[in-house]
């Protein structure tokens, strides 16, 4: 079937973080102003309709009348092999797969099952805030390999350091946001190769957030790292329907842990979890029947960029951005305002009356960027970039 992702859905009074969170985000400091004409565009949830399979999975769940404590069947196992095989030419062992309630949570028992209080863990800002918490309140030492950035604001990384880093006996953990969040880099064959022979030597464990690795540009090809890796026994992989099909309030990200002794280490510090009917029932049907949805959402969401690249060029030329090879949030570099990031952000939040994120979340390398999330039906992106350029005009 056709999906009309231009359909604007009414989300308010849904319980919507982004929609009906106005009060939360006020008493956090997020924004000052919250009303019934903010557009939120700062979390990584989509406001566009999911697959119609996955609906009437879900239907099927519901007409059933009991919700009771639930298993996870063949099929479930199954789903996640056949996607990834399909999508990714990845074969994952059954035995291999570990369900977590959320790929925050499993981060955090991740640092809390693998390193000790103290240890080094490296991460790459600009980066997910979620990632700087799980090492610093967890009593880890938080170890920076920053990415860097040239002219054109294509980021890379700087291997020298990172070597440096992981051959420094503290640090046991490297935590790999591959497509990256929020820069929408998506590495390369050749740089995971190095990323994971790096890490090996040096007896690193890798932490690799995947979650975005089905939202790839289509000039470009996403590589989980075990494919790249001559071996996979020192790397643990986060994977989530949640961002590819607009699941996060169903809870439900895989890790998968080829190595037996690192899983059961996992499973034991993070303790038995169960799966709702519901999630499992979604998993299943995207997996298997979603694949129809995602490739439209690609091609809409490629569209979207496009648009984006084509507004700042012509309305906002101050703004410098690329379309980002992965993900869908879109990486803004306002510095060429002259303004100071309170500002900026003053001239977007309280006067233009959108939320996007600020850059300095990410770390101090994100101090005159914003975060944008594009999933959102493209007339809501279009009205919001249309409110931004009237308050950045009168700067020549």
């Amino acid at each position: 079937m056709i999906y009309n992702f231009d359909e604007i859905v009414n989300r308010r009074g849904t319980y919507s973080i982004k929609w009906d969170g106005g009060d939360l985000l006020k008493q956090m400091g997020f924004t000052d102003r919250y009303d019934e004409e903010t557009l939120p565009l700062f979390t990584a949830d989509m406001d566009l309709p999911v697959p119609q399979p996955l609906i009437e999975a879900l239907h099927k769940t519901v007409d059933h009348k009991i919700f009771g404590y639930s298993i996870f069947p063949d099929e479930y196992y199954e789903a996640i092999q056949h996607w990834f095989k399909k999508r990714h030419d990845w074969e994952i062992k059954r035995e291999e797969i570990v369900y977590s309630p959320g790929t925050v949570y499993a981060l955090n028992m991740a640092v809390k099952a693998f390193t000790e209080p103290g240890d080094g863990i490296i991460i790459q800002r600009p980066v997910y805030p979620p990632f700087t918490s799980a090492i610093e309140g967890n009593n880890r030492k938080l170890v920076n390999n920053p990415l860097k950035s040239d002219e054109d604001g294509k980021y890379s990384i700087d291997f020298e350091d990172f070597e440096a880093k992981s051959k420094d006996e503290s640090t046991k953990m490297f935590i790999l946001c591959n497509p990256h969040n929020p820069t929408g880099k998506v590495y390369t064959k050749d740089e995971l190769a190095k990323l994971s022979a790096i890490c090996a030597e040096n007896n690193v464990l890798i932490i690799a957030d995947e979650i975005h690795g089905d939202l790839i540009r289509r000039h470009q090809t996403f590589f989980p790292i075990v494919k790249a890796a001559d071996s996979d026994k020192h790397i643990v992989t986060f994977t989530a329907i949640n961002k590819t099909f607009n699941l996060a309030g169903l809870h439900c990200t895989n890790v998968i842990i080829p190595n037996p002794e690192l899983r059961n280490t996992f499973v034991r510090v993070m303790g038995h979890h169960l799966a709702s009917p519901f999630t499992i029932s979604a998993l299943i049907s995207v997996y298997n029947d979603g694949e129809e949805w995602l490739e439209q959402l690609i091609d809409y969401i490629d569209g979207t960029m496009d648009f984006v690249k084509s507004f700042l060029e012509e309305r906002m030329p101050k703004v410098k951005a690329i379309i980002p090879e992965g993900t869908y949030v879109m990486w803004l570099d306002f510095s060429g305002y002259g303004l100071s990031p309170e500002e900026v952000h003053d001239r977007i939040y309280n006067k233009a009356n959108v939320l996007l994120e600020d850059g300095k979340m990410f770390g101090e390398e994100g101090l005159n960027y914003q975060r944008i999330c594009l999933p959102s039906p493209r007339p809501m992106i279009k009205e919001a970039f249309e409110r931004m350029a009237r308050e950045f005009e009168d700067i020549k």
